[in-house]
């Protein structure tokens, strides 16, 4: 349908009748309150899908589409007269699932702020598995040249090799 421009406004056309049929209100004490989302008809104008969604409880969905299926001929009717097309299409009404989904995409999305707020909180008492600082630094080769001077000194009462000037030599 997305290729048929004539389609789409055949649609809008049907979704502005069916909605404006609904607010003026049916006979029917069972019609909750109705909210078209969105109409799809076929490429050659004889079917329209109607989705709806209904704001309130389970019991109040199955009574509205109870109600919308009961009024289904008034409002395919409707349509024929508001319609210039040569054949009036068949209509079905479909419980749109926008806000089921979009009720568990807000649960996914909550569960991943928990996740997120308890990863920050374990990375603040968080400790390195290894050197406090494990970046390689560089060498002082002068310090580390005295220190090996301070431990070559060696004490006279030990016994060690000699060389020719007369010092000892570990």
């Amino acid at each position: 349908m997305a290729g048929n421009p004539r389609a789409r406004k055949v649609a809008d056309r049907i979704k502005e009748v069916v909605a404006q049929r609904l607010d003026k209100g049916l006979r029917d004490p069972r019609l909750g309150f109705v909210t078209i989302t969105d109409v799809q008809v076929t490429g050659d104008l004889q079917h329209a899908s109607i989705f709806y969604t209904v704001l309130g409880t389970e019991q109040e969905r199955t009574d509205t589409a109870a109600a919308l299926t009961a009024a289904t001929g008034m409002l395919r009717t409707e349509v024929g007269r508001n319609l210039n097309t040569r054949l009036t299409p068949s209509i079905e009404f479909i419980l749109d699932g926008i806000p089921e989904n979009a009720a568990s995409i807000e649960a996914l999305l909550r569960e991943a702020r928990e996740r997120d707020a308890q990863t920050e909180a374990e990375a603040a008492t968080a400790q390195y598995a290894g050197d406090p600082d494990p970046y390689v630094k560089p060498r002082d080769v002068d310090a580390e040249l005295d220190e090996l001077d301070d431990d070559d000194d060696l004490d006279d009462d030990e016994p060690g090799i000699t060389d020719e000037s007369g010092t000892s030599r570990v």
